[in-house]
């Protein structure tokens, strides 16, 4: 399976959360959204300018910045 960057995923691509690379307090934020390694996620869209990204997670939506998702590693299903 390959795996790539949420910033790098498009509308309408599925995977599930591998990895985040980021830690401190940004990383307890992540955690805290429902964003953990093995949380399957769906990218519902992005802005025109393609930052920042929407993501659904557990139900709910989630937009993050490319800065943010850049931590985030997904294997795309």
């Amino acid at each position: 399976m390959q795996s790539v960057l949420l910033r790098n995923m498009q509308k309408d691509q599925k995977g599930t959360i591998e990895s985040i690379t980021v830690g401190a307090e940004y990383g307890r934020r992540l955690r805290a959204m429902g964003l953990t390694p093995g949380t399957p996620i769906t990218v519902c869209g992005r802005a025109p300018l393609y930052d920042p990204v929407a993501i659904r997670v557990l139900g709910s939506t989630v937009t993050l910045r490319d800065n943010e998702a850049e931590h985030i590693l997904v294997t795309l299903t």
